[in-house]
């Protein structure tokens, strides 16, 4: 094969090595140009493409890390990855080491480890490279890989446990949930929920978005239902996904453009966490991204009418947000 046709078909695994990494598909698709760059450029061939471009991913990975932590400890509210909706890399013989990998708590808890920690866990747990090849890529000893390898799992075990990997389970759940979440269904939302659930929205300061983490069986369901019914409304489509390997939703405008994503956390039967994607830098990779700021104040003069005994109008072209600063989509006033 041609040195186009290797890269192309190991570049799925490489995009899914970087995404873990950085935890942005943007910068993950920058770092997959880099090292195509600088395999096209080298004048040495190497004994194994699928090692070096491995390893020339992670290195770029890694220095992209490093600049970014400045910039996430400057982010406006909470910081969530981005929404993955299709992972292009599989390997049946490692299933579920990818799908864990790839949801929300786990690339949250990938973000407490060191860049060099990050990337020996990612490489040696999640697609299971040799020591030696971890070696290679970040520039360390076998034995010092080790240790960071050891160090990585001791945080990954000790911050969350394995969410279960009974999809069926986890489907039904998520499909109760969407049911209760259309119809404002307090009491159906709070069964469905974890005690100590906890729902974080992210909007980086470009769109409306909640001020600080909710959390509470009660509090999540009641701000739920009072949030997403008067949406749907005004014409927002909610159309279910899976999102970083999990039970989630993609919300769209009347226009068909992304609103923002939701990802579903489950374990023990129950919805643990609720992550929510409202930042447009962080959407724009799935498509034309809606203007949340207008879309709020659609679903402000949609519950106002509603509250006064009128029927919203269906003319407008959509809605999200919410009217509180605790709501989904709300920013502090």
């Amino acid at each position: 094969m041609s040195r186009t046709e290797e890269f192309q078909e190991l570049r799925p695994l490489l995009f899914s090595i970087a995404y873990r990494i950085l935890g942005s598909v943007s910068e993950a698709e920058d770092a997959v140009q880099e090292t195509w760059l600088r395999f096209e450029t080298s004048s040495t061939e190497p004994r194994s493409v699928k090692a070096f471009l491995s390893a020339t991913v992670t290195r770029v990975s890694i220095d992209v890390l490093r600049s970014a932590r400045v910039r996430r400890e400057e982010y406006v509210g909470a910081w969530l990855p981005e929404p993955l909706l299709t992972d292009p890399y599989e390997d049946p013989a490692r299933s579920a080491e990818l799908a864990d990998s790839v949801s929300m708590a786990a690339l949250l808890l990938l973000e407490r480890l060191s860049p060099l920690e990050r990337a020996a866990f990612v490489l040696r747990e999640v697609f299971g490279f040799g020591f030696p090849e971890i070696a290679t890529a970040v520039g360390r000893s076998e034995a010092a890989c080790r240790q960071l390898v050891v160090r990585a799992r001791r945080h990954m075990t000790a911050g969350r446990p394995r969410f279960e990997a009974d999809r069926k389970q986890r489907e039904s759940l998520a499909a109760q949930f969407f049911d209760a979440l259309r119809d404002g269904d307090v009491d159906g939302l709070r069964k469905l929920l974890a005690a100590d659930v906890t729902m974080v929205g992210d909007g980086g300061g470009k769109a409306p978005q909640l001020a600080r983490a909710v959390n509470g069986s009660d509090r999540v369901a009641r701000l739920l239902a009072s949030v997403f019914p008067s949406m749907l409304r005004t014409h927002v489509a909610l159309e279910t996904r899976e999102v970083n390997g999990l039970p989630g939703a993609v919300f769209r405008d009347g226009d068909g453009r992304v609103l923002h994503t939701m990802a579903l956390d489950v374990a023990d039967g129950r919805i643990q966490a609720i992550g929510t994607v409202i930042n447009p830098d962080k959407l724009a990779h799935l498509g034309p991204v809606a203007d949340a700021w207008a879309l709020q104040d659609e679903v402000r003069a949609a519950r106002r009418l509603t509250d006064r005994g009128w029927s919203a109008s269906p003319a407008g072209a959509a809605g999200k947000a919410a009217t509180r600063s605790d709501e989904p989509g709300a920013a502090r006033e």
